[in-house]
């Protein structure tokens, strides 16, 4: 049954009584979440269990508090949580290019930094030390002596049996040589040699291949002497410097244990020193005067940074488990980077460039991400899937697969992941990922869906009022007293479109908070109060409705039509919600229905147009068999109709107009005039039941407004489905108006209710012979429509008439 709606319908005020504070200085800190209890379930289910794949995604429209929750909760995890170890890497002496990843327990990787750094320090003084001192210089005198004592031998030897055989040796640069010498001892000139006959000559050739085997002989010798002598002299620098290395490694030893990777390591260390101890001595002067030429070489700088140690993640002075919001991950944001330096022109990279990512640092902890942010960086979302299914996260170049030519890169060794990911993202997200990625569902299978409202609850009602407390003391903002507070809650259901819900998109409420302080300021108030909250409503919706001013504008003016007094046929008043983004309101449309002889059927121009969506053509074909249900239970229905938006041209969607559409078409059909004062939104099943719609306050007041723009006579009014009533929160200048009979709103829950309020008669009720009474709106229709059954006929028995004459000739 159609009702008129009392201004207690159309808003619930908040009980102010429920609060038991003067202002909300009063009131402790709010403690949690308000009204997302399934969601922060999911959230503890998720965080404490850790087998593979349960990692979350919190989804929910942006402001219902999902960072915040995500936020506080992993923070109380992360306190009760181990605290997980440093990571380092450091150079390979085996393989340079793949450095390796060493794990030390928390602190301890800086402190193996720093135990590193100094044991080369005392090094490059300890080791120059032992080198200087008098018992090595001793030990490497003997052992150059002995040298240079076998090197005089060969060479003696090598001399007197050239003397023998009537050569000199010379020594030259890389080698010997030897000239013949004469009785006089002198070399022999060319006139000399040529002076001799050949038997003299022959001897001379033959002594000197004799002599030249000779020195073969000695430089193998040599050769034998120096590979010994270096032997020596390494043997004895290694066990020189072992008297100070391997002690100090053994030092180091001692404070970290003899697990993992670390003791292979310092064996390397030790190795390679011993093995580059030229890198520890003294000067190069001091180097270059050794007496032995073959020990001096050419050497480059020093490269002491191999012996450092790079702490990638330091967890050192850390109490429980890490927590990282990534806000940009970026592909090496997430996992790391190889940094490079340039030196002539050319670029190179070792271990101790490597930089930790996200996934580094919040190894053992949890690691928050956005789902769009991820997705908008390329290689960021497979290579994280791929991170969490391994357990192992690479430090990669990412493009080297993209090059032609492929270059020489480093490959540090993966790291262990441990890691709870979280992604933070809107449903559609959620959905597109659930539906068409398989491993995302195998990685990411806990949902936490925050809702945007809860319940108007005593309880929930107070909690708002804990977060107006909680948001004003943080903000250093003025406090609210319970009238203030009172319009935050309402203000909560009008976001939430329902009476018995709050809205928990707590970004909004915040806004308003801090815009109502603003207000608040500007009077000279101390205290926030319902004035100031209502200010800062009106003022925000200023600041908004530039276009739906303008609109309204165009149809007090008549550019667009749109009638709001008077009767007209086949024409209704529906109304419709637009946005711009961050505003919506409703605009009166114009529906408007023709009626003629025919079996066209209904027509729906804007689907002829293609300006109809899927859902308005459905509710089109509704209208349509609720039309033959109600009047061709006995008879077939012949007529052509048509049904259109007047002056649109754009796209039209939705349902909501159903109503609207049906009273136009039957207003053309009965040729009874519809009441343009009334406005009609509402959609409708095919037994004509009404159902609810979205939008219902803005749709209301965006009528409410062109009418009090042109003058409120009392007969206008707005009809809405009984089903939306509990979602009414109007603005204050409706309530005033319908508490003043200025306004009406009508609530029905069939569209046959709507009939006498529109068109100003009964709909009737059918008799036992199936007609309604006369003088009732369903018999005019009936008998309108067959006056159009019987034009059919007519014409269609003309036509006959007309094909047989033509068919005789």
């Amino acid at each position: 049954m159609a009702r008129v709606l009392s201004p207690d319908d159309l808003y619930k005020c908040c009980d102010e009584g429920l609060f038991g504070f003067r202002t909300t200085d009063e009131l402790p800190p709010l403690d949690g979440i308000i009204g997302q209890e399934r969601a922060l379930d999911s959230i503890d289910f998720g965080l404490n269990l850790s087998s593979t794949g349960f990692n979350i995604y919190v989804l929910g429209e942006s402001g219902t508090g999902k960072t915040s929750a995500i936020r506080s909760f992993i923070s109380k995890k992360a306190e009760g949580e181990k605290v997980p170890p440093d990571w380092c890497y450091v150079h390979n002496f085996r393989d340079p290019a793949e450095p390796i990843a060493i794990f030390l327990e928390p602190g301890r990787g800086a402190a193996l930094q720093k135990d590193m750094a100094e044991l080369i320090a005392s090094l490059k003084v300890e080791i120059p030390k032992i080198f200087e001192s008098k018992e090595y210089k001793k030990q490497n005198n003997i052992i150059v002596e002995e040298f240079q004592s076998r090197q005089k031998d060969i060479f003696s030897s090598l001399e007197r049996e050239a003397d023998e055989k009537g050569f000199k040796v010379r020594h030259a640069m890389g080698g010997f040589s030897i000239v013949a010498v004469g009785s006089s001892g002198e070399p022999l000139t060319e006139e000399e040699y040529n002076a001799l006959d050949e038997r003299g000559r022959n001897r001379i050739r033959e002594n000197g291949r004799f002599i030249q085997e000779k020195i073969d002989d000695a430089k193998r010798m040599l050769k034998i002497e120096e590979k010994d002598t270096k032997e020596k002299l390494r043997e004895l620098e290694r066990h020189a410097a072992l008297s100070v290395l391997g002690q100090r490694i053994e030092d180091v030893r001692a404070q970290y244990g003899r697990d993992g990777k670390l003791m292979p390591y310092l064996d390397d260390v030790r190795e390679d020193i011993l093995e580059n101890i030229d890198d520890f001595k003294a000067s190069s002067d001091e180097a270059a005067a050794t007496p032995v030429p073959f020990l001096k070489m050419g050497k480059q700088e020093p490269d002491f940074n191999r012996y450092t140690v790079n702490v990638i993640v330091n967890n050192g002075g850390r109490k429980g488990g890490p927590c990282v919001f990534e806000s940009n991950p970026t592909y090496y944001n997430l996992f790391g980077r190889m940094e490079h330096k340039f030196q002539y022109g050319a670029a190179f990279t070792d271990f101790s460039m490597i930089k930790a990512g996200s996934l580094h640092k919040a190894n053992g902890g949890f690691l928050v991400i956005n789902a769009l942010d991820l997705f908008r960086n390329l290689f960021s979302y497979d290579a994280l899937k791929r991170a969490i299914r391994n357990s192992e996260v690479k430090i990669e170049d990412v493009w080297e697969q993209y090059r032609s030519v492929p270059a020489a890169m480093m490959k540090p060794e993966p790291i262990p992941l441990d890691v709870k990911v979280i992604l933070i993202g809107n449903p559609e997200i959620y959905y597109l990922l659930y539906n068409l990625d398989e491993e995302y569902r195998e990685l990411f299978k806990v949902k936490a869906d925050f809702d945007n409202r809860m319940d108007r609850s005593e309880e929930n009602i107070r909690k708002y009022a804990a977060f107006v407390a909680m948001k004003a003391k943080g903000e250093n903002l003025f406090p609210f007293d319970t009238s203030g507070v009172g319009k935050v809650v309402e203000y909560g259901s009008r976001l939430a479109e329902h009476q018995e819900k709050l809205s928990s998109k707590f970004s909004d409420i915040s806004n308003l908070i801090r815009e109502s302080h603003y207000w608040a300021d500007k009077e000279g108030a101390s205290v926030i109060s319902g004035v100031h909250v209502e200010k800062a409503i009106e003022e925000k919706i200023y600041r908004h409705s530039r276009i739906e001013d303008r609109l309204r504008e165009v149809m007090a003016e008549g550019t667009l039509i749109v009638e709001t007094s008077g009767a007209r046929k086949g024409q209704v008043n529906g109304l419709a919600l637009l946005s711009t983004g961050d505003y919506s309101f409703g605009k009166p449309s114009r529906i408007t229905a023709t009626v003629y002889t025919g079996k066209g059927g209904i027509l729906n121009i804007e689907r002829e147009t293609k300006l109809s969506g899927k859902i308005h053509e459905k509710a089109v074909l509704i209208l349509s068999n609720y039309l033959g249900s109600r009047y061709a239970g006995r008879k077939p229905i012949s007529l052509t109709a048509s049904i259109t938006f007047e002056q649109l041209y754009g796209m039209i969607e939705g349902d909501s107009a159903t109503c609207a559409e049906l009273y136009a078409l039957l207003s053309a059909i009965s040729g009874l005039p519809v009441r343009q004062g009334i406005a009609v939104t509402g959609s409708m099943d095919q037994g004509g039941n009404v159902q609810p719609i979205g939008g219902v306050n803005e749709k209301i007041e965006g009528f409410f407004d062109l009418c009090r723009l042109r003058g409120l006579d009392g007969s206008q009014g707005v009809i809405i489905p009984e089903r939306n009533v509990r979602n009414l929160m109007l603005k204050k200048d409706v309530v005033d108006a319908v508490g003043e009979k200025k306004f009406h709103i009508h609530a029905i829950d069939h569209v046959e209710e709507g009939i006498e309020i529109l068109l100003g008669i009964p709909p009737g009720e059918p008799g036992l012979n199936g007609s309604c009474p006369e003088g009732t709106f369903h018999r005019i229709v009936e008998e309108r429509l067959e006056v159009l059954r019987e034009a059919s006929k007519r014409e269609e028995e003309r036509k006959d008439r007309g094909k047989r004459t033509d068919d005789n000739r």
